[in-house]
């Protein structure tokens, strides 16, 4: 086991599949020990019983302000400090302009902005001067992209939370950056269709990307590490993208 994290705490939200499972799995690899997130508890259990003995499991939505109230007491009270947060969770699904309704809105602009909002400024007392904030984007932030627009609205506001809070926290030297994948493979992506249109949507998105196939989450995990440790001291604001090429060309 590398020992790059040693020492470190980090939390993921949304930590119990695709990207957030793979970043949780590879900060502890890298020696962190490492708080995730969930909405529900069999899959939350499932995940730590992947990640390992240095995987702590917390059940909570980020968009409920008192459940992550309860993360970050729990966190004060088991290590104290946090010097990585990948405020991760978040998703959404498709819907064409003119059948958009307030429920689709709210719940999507409720986890990915009001959610990301909360998670970010409730974990400041907690975060170390000099810790690092990823937040998860998506190629759609720059993208425009039919029937999901709430979604793409909700990942530009992401990005740029990031440009205001690198200004807002750098007399603590905390650095906030983004993570936007293009098309990953995950039970999200997969979920956004039905199971017979599944493999039709992996090879329409594939033929966009200029690597010709999807991502997979531990890649996007390798960005997340890479972000959070002091390889990245110099780096702020900025919106890494993790997609093959696709939103570059």
């Amino acid at each position: 086991m590398s020992t790059r994290f040693n020492g470190k705490i980090a939390l993921v939200t949304g930590g119990t599949t695709g990207i957030g499972l793979a970043a949780a799995s590879h900060l502890a690899s890298l020696g962190a020990q490492v708080f995730i997130t969930g909405r529900r508890q069999a899959e939350l259990d499932a995940a730590v019983a992947t990640i390992g003995p240095q995987a702590t499991g917390i059940r909570a939505d980020a968009s409920v302000a008192a459940d992550l109230d309860a993360v970050y007491a729990r966190i004060a009270q088991q290590a104290g400090k946090l010097d990585i947060l990948f405020a991760n969770a978040g998703g959404g699904d498709m819907l064409p302009l003119g059948a958009i309704t307030e429920e689709h809105f709210d719940r999507i602009f409720g986890t990915n902005v009001r959610g990301v909002l909360f998670t970010v400024q409730k974990a400041l007392p907690l975060l170390v001067d000099g810790a690092a904030i990823i937040l998860t984007g998506s190629t759609v932030s720059i993208q425009g992209t039919a029937n999901f627009s709430v979604y793409s609205a909700s990942k530009a506001a992401v990005r740029n939370f990031a440009r205001s809070w690198a200004l807002d926290l750098k007399d603590r030297r905390i650095r906030v950056n983004v993570v936007s994948p293009g098309p990953i493979r995950t039970p999200g992506l997969g979920g956004l269709v039905p199971d017979d249109a599944r493999q039709g949507l992996y090879d329409h998105l594939a033929a966009q990307v200029p690597l010709a196939r999807l991502g997979e989450p531990e890649e996007v995990a390798q960005a997340v590490a890479f972000l959070a440790s002091d390889d990245a001291s110099f780096i702020n604001g900025i919106e890494l993208f993790v997609d093959g090429g696709m939103a570059q060309v």
